[in-house]
């Protein structure tokens, strides 16, 4: 087995073969976005240096920025210390988000709790 192929053997895959990928902007740690990997799409990813991703709704792979030009290009990828999640830092070429914004986490706040307040439900 090669150096790559023991690599991506690591890799806990759910039961459909799939593993999410956080991807971040390498130099500002940024979230832009999620998306799902197989081993295909992971191998593609680390030999190209571009990544690719497996589109659930399609059933195909799908090359980052290959039709919007919004390329991300890898500079590390690292597995979560389960080895079922991949951290892709990248250099974001334009948007990330299809929508055409810089993230994917832009849109409404769901008003997390702050860590230092109590919930009024546990307040006496």
């Amino acid at each position: 087995m090669t150096d790559l192929e023991t690599r991506i053997a690591q890799v806990a895959w759910n039961s459909d073969g799939l593993t999410p990928a956080i991807v971040q902007q390498w130099d500002t740690r940024e979230v832009l976005m999620l998306a799902w990997l197989d081993a295909e799409a992971l191998r593609r990813t680390l030999t190209t240096g571009r990544t690719t991703y497996w589109s659930r709704s399609r059933q195909e792979y799908w090359r980052k920025g290959d039709t919007s030009g919004n390329i991300q290009r890898i500079h590390e990828a690292r597995l979560d210390c389960d080895g079922d999640a991949i951290l892709l830092l990248v250099d974001q070429t334009g948007p990330a988000c299809h929508t055409g914004t810089r993230t994917c986490f832009d849109a409404a706040d769901l008003e997390a709790v702050d860590g230092l307040a109590v919930p009024e439900s546990d307040a006496e």
